[in-house]
C-alpha cells in the first residue's frame, strides 16, 4: 500500500510543478512592461528578475516547455501505474475477469489523470496568469529564471535548435514579449474600451490623438485665397486697421504674390510715431517654416517646433506654395477647436 500511496503523493506533487511552470509561461508573456518597470526602478528584485525574464521570453517557454514535459512523462510512468494497480484491488472482487479489470482499471486511470493534469496542472494556472498577470509575473518568473540557470547548457541548446529551424523557414526568432502597440491596435483598444464602458472619451481627444499620425499637412493646411494677406511692405497703421476688420492676431505677409514671412500685433504695438506708417522693419518680420504638402502631420508639427515658428508654408512636390499651416490648426486636430484671442 506504501508503494500506492508514494504514486499519489507524487502525482499532487508533479502536478503543482506542472502548474508552476505553466502558470510562469502565460505570466511571462501576459505581463506588461509598463507595469513591472515602475516596480524595478523602484528597487524591487523580483520586478527586476521579471523584467529579464520578458526580455529573454524565449529562453523562459523553452525552460517552462522543457519542465511541462518532463512532469508530465512522469506523472504517465510514476502516478499512473500506481493508481492503475490501485484500482485493481477492488475491481478484482467483481466477476469481471482478471483482463478485463486490467483494462478497466487502465482506462480509469489515465482519464483520471489526464482529467486531473489538464485542469489542475494546465487550465487553473493558466487562467491564473491571464487574470492577474502581474503579479503572477513577479511571483513566478524568478523562480523560473533560477531554473532556467540551472539547467542552462540544456535549455540553450534546445532553444538555439528551435530558433535555427525558425531561420530555416525564414523566420526571425524573437527573445523579447511584445510589450507595445501599433497604431491600429491602439485605436482598436480605444474604440472597444469605449463601447464596453471602461474608458470614457467624452471630447474625443483620444480618438483624435490616434486620428493624428493619419493626417497629412495637406489635410489642415489654408490655401492662400482664404487667408488675410498683407504686402511685405506694410505698415503697422495697416495692421492696425486690419486686426480692426478682421480681428486675427497674426498675418501673412507676401512678396509678388509668395509668402516672404508673417507678424504678430505684438511685433508692431512699440512702433509710434514715424515708425507708425513707416513699412514694419525687416527684422521684425517673422520667418516661415516650410514643410511639405505629403508630410505627415505629426513630422510638420516636429518642423514647426524646431523652427519655432508658429506658421509655416506649404510645398507640393513642385516647390510650389499651396498654402499655409497655423501651429493652432495642428492643435485643434488634438484638443478641439482653439479660439483665436482677437477674433470675433
Amino acid at each position: 500500500m506504501s508503494e500506492y500511496l508514494s504514486g499519489i503523493i507524487w502525482l499532487v506533487v508533479l502536478l503543482v510543478v506542472n502548474a508552476f511552470f505553466v502558470g510562469a509561461e502565460f505570466a511571462v508573456i501576459s505581463a506588461r512592461r509598463s507595469q513591472i518597470e515602475p516596480k524595478a526602478q523602484a528597487g524591487s528584485r523580483a520586478a527586476q528578475t521579471t523584467l529579464w525574464a520578458m526580455e529573454h521570453a524565449t529562453l523562459m517557454l523553452a525552460t517552462s516547455q522543457l519542465g511541462i514535459t518532463v512532469c508530465s512523462l512522469l506523472i504517465l510512468n510514476v502516478s499512473e501505474p500506481a493508481i492503475h494497480h490501485l484500482l485493481e484491488i477492488p475491481l478484482a472482487n467483481t466477476p469481471l475477469s482478471p483482463n478485463a479489470v486490467t483494462v478497466l482499471a487502465f482506462v480509469v486511470a489515465l482519464v483520471l489523470v489526464t482529467f486531473l493534469h489538464v485542469v489542475f496542472g494546465e487550465m487553473v494556472p493558466k487562467n491564473i496568469s491571464f487574470s492577474v498577470p502581474t503579479r503572477a509575473a513577479l511571483i513566478l518568473a524568478p523562480p523560473l529564471v533560477f531554473v532556467a540557470r540551472i539547467f542552462k547548457p540544456i535549455i540553450w541548446s534546445l532553444n538555439g535548435i528551435a530558433n535555427g529551424i525558425l531561420r530555416l523557414f525564414r523566420v526571425t526568432p524573437k527573445d523579447e514579449a511584445t510589450s507595445t502597440y501599433t497604431l491600429d491596435e491602439v485605436a482598436t483598444i480605444v474604440a472597444q474600451s469605449t463601447r464596453e464602458g471602461v474608458l470614457v472619451d467624452g471630447t474625443g481627444t483620444l480618438t483624435a490623438a490616434v486620428e493624428f499620425t493619419a493626417k497629412t499637412a495637406g489635410d489642415v493646411e489654408v490655401p492662400l485665397g482664404d487667408l488675410v494677406v498683407l504686402p511685405a511692405t506694410v505698415t503697422p497703421a495697416e495692421i492696425q486697421r486690419a486686426v480692426a476688420a478682421h480681428g486675427y492676431s497674426r498675418y501673412l505677409l507676401t512678396d509678388n504674390g509668395e509668402p516672404s514671412g508673417y507678424l504678430h500685433i505684438k511685433d508692431v504695438m512699440d512702433l509710434t510715431g514715424d515708425r507708425y506708417t513707416s513699412p514694419v522693419p525687416t527684422k521684425r518680420i517673422r520667418r516661415l517654416a516650410v514643410v511639405r504638402r505629403d508630410s505627415e502631420l505629426e513630422d510638420a508639427l516636429a518642423m514647426i517646433r524646431r523652427s519655432g515658428a508658429h506658421v509655416a508654408r506649404v510645398l507640393d512636390e513642385n516647390a510650389g506654395t499651396t498654402g499655409v499651416i497655423f501651429l493652432e490648426d495642428i492643435v485643434e486636430e488634438l484638443i478641439g477647436e482653439v479660439q483665436d484671442a482677437t477674433t470675433r
